[in-house]
């Protein structure tokens, strides 16, 4: 898998990561360059199954995968079966631990959340692995041993996250997690030949670990690089709506939720995302950009990101779902052409409510928040602002009927131009 048509060519690779900002920290900028503007070389990227799925917070690392492989170099993605039943300390407090079913489950839904982001043919294939397979099978002594004793515990206790735990207190359990991680790097640099690990700026302290662990094995020289915490410019933490985390997986953050996260991107953060996440051209951006910023009114730079991300996550017929609900809740489309499910995902970011009979127009306005009082609604139909899927009602005590209900079940209202929300008839 690769591609000729990177922003500045293939000499420049590091070039164009700088110019993204997806380089925070580095083992050395000039061996960095040398390796992945050189021959093709193996890297690799880890992800803990700490859940049922991917969320947004993870792009960063699948779509840089993408990125370096497009360039020639070869991608390892690891899912940890083994270091996800132990968990990287986090600064508040001790994890719960998962059982290891429970993590087994995960590893295989991530194994194939992550399939459609890389190639697994070609000279510079893919390839999965899971460190439980070699992990699993050490004993203690033997970790004690061949692991352990290359970590001095004085640097150890000198990271961050461990220095934040010791006032509280923090296991031996996730105190070792470094010691796994590094042995990970090892593994891989000795089975396949890796030559580099990145990964997000806070696991910069894991990974400078491994790359001393392999020079302390008589392996090496590896590199590493890390790319930095995104963030949103409001303070607000990134990948997070009123419903929680947005999930990779289909079936937990909906194809046309996931759209709107990104259409509803702060005109402060998009252009940051766009270099980020978009497979767009350097010269494309900037003329993107220079758009944007005289006409952001248009949100040019936020339907470019949520089209593209949309298309790579979720594919080209829940891009185009997406974009048609989209376009008719606010009266551009037809209703009727959305299948059910978009419909109900649509309406549930907008605010469903669910009814066992239907009230009058007026009633339906009240009931589903979209005014106060059936004495506002009566005047918002008589001013002639209120809709019923996308038709303008205009008597005062208009009804609808089992005919009117989209799918059998749903409806459409809408107030004015921007405010709408969704009727759900359950019998």
């Amino acid at each position: 898998m690769t591609d000729s048509n990177l922003p500045h060519g293939r000499d420049s690779l590091t070039e164009d990561l700088r110019w993204r900002g997806l380089i925070q920290d580095s083992t050395g900028l000039d061996e960095l360059r040398e390796l992945l503007d050189g021959e093709s070389a193996t890297f690799y990227v880890g992800f803990d199954p700490t859940a049922p799925s991917l969320h947004v917070g993870h792009l960063m690392q699948v779509t840089t995968a993408r990125r370096l492989q497009l360039a020639g170099h070869r991608p390892l993605l690891l899912v940890g079966g083994a270091t996800g039943q132990i968990g990287d300390p986090k600064e508040s407090a001790e994890r719960t631990l998962n059982p290891p079913e429970v993590v087994e489950g995960w590893v295989r839904r991530i194994h194939d959340q992550l399939a459609p982001f890389v190639s697994y043919t070609g000279e510079n294939a893919a390839r999965l692995v899971n460190n439980l397979d070699w992990t699993g099978e050490m004993s203690v002594v033997e970790f004690l041993r061949d692991v352990g004793k290359h970590f001095p515990v004085n640097r150890m206790l000198a990271r961050e996250v461990v220095k934040a735990r010791l006032e509280t207190g923090i296991s031996f359990t996730e105190f070792s997690y470094q010691l796994l991680q590094s042995h990970d790097f090892f593994e891989l640099h000795r089975r396949y030949g890796c030559q580099l690990q990145y990964g997000g700026s806070d696991q910069w302290g894991n990974i400078t670990a491994g790359v001393d662990y392999i020079r302390r094995r008589g392996a090496g020289p590896v590199q590493a690089f890390t790319t930095p915490l995104v963030t949103k410019s409001d303070g607000t933490k990134f990948g997070k709506t009123e419903g929680g985390a947005v999930w990779l997986d289909p079936e937990m953050t909906s194809p046309y939720a996931f759209y709107q996260f990104w259409l509803n991107a702060d005109d402060r953060d998009v252009v940051r995302y766009l270099r980020y996440f978009s497979f767009r051209s350097r010269e494309e951006l900037e003329e993107l950009e220079k758009a944007t910023a005289e006409r952001p009114q248009a949100r040019l730079a936020q339907r470019a990101l949520a089209e593209e991300l949309t298309s790579l996550v979720h594919g080209e017929r829940e891009l185009a779902q997406a974009v048609a609900a989209s376009q008719a809740l606010f009266g551009r489309g037809a209703l009727d052409e959305l299948a059910p499910e978009t419909l109900r995902a649509a309406l549930i970011e907008a605010g469903l409510v669910h009814l066992t009979e239907l009230p009058d127009v007026a009633g339906l306005l009240k009931e589903s928040g979209l005014v106060p009082s059936t004495k506002e609604a009566r005047r918002v139909i008589a001013e002639g602002g209120a809709y019923v899927n996308n038709t303008r009602i205009s008597e005062v005590d208009a009804t609808v009927g089992p005919e009117d209900l989209l799918h059998g079940r749903y409806l459409v209202l809408r107030r004015g131009k921007r405010s709408f929300a969704g009727v759900e008839l359950r019998r």
